[in-house]
């Protein structure tokens, strides 16, 4: 039985610039894991529960502190 929808959040929504979400999810078409990045949670949690299409699929939402870079070009 697929589920229909993703689990509630546990974490709170920090509107800081320092979080970031991961979804890492089954892609059952190719049966590879993927994972898409996003600054939103409501966004994040959206995706993650359109990849719950059949029984085999699943989907995590990490919260995680985000690293910005600077790259020097010369």
């Amino acid at each position: 039985m697929a589920n229909t929808a993703a689990p509630v959040s546990i974490h709170q929504h920090r509107s800081s610039d320092d979080v970031e979400f991961h979804v890492t999810y089954l892609d059952t078409d190719t049966g590879r894991v993927r994972r898409e990045d996003f600054h939103d949670l409501a966004a994040a949690e959206r995706f993650a529960s359109a990849q719950l299409r059949d029984e085999d699929s699943w989907a995590v939402v990490d919260q995680v502190k985000a690293h910005h870079t600077s790259r020097m070009v010369a």
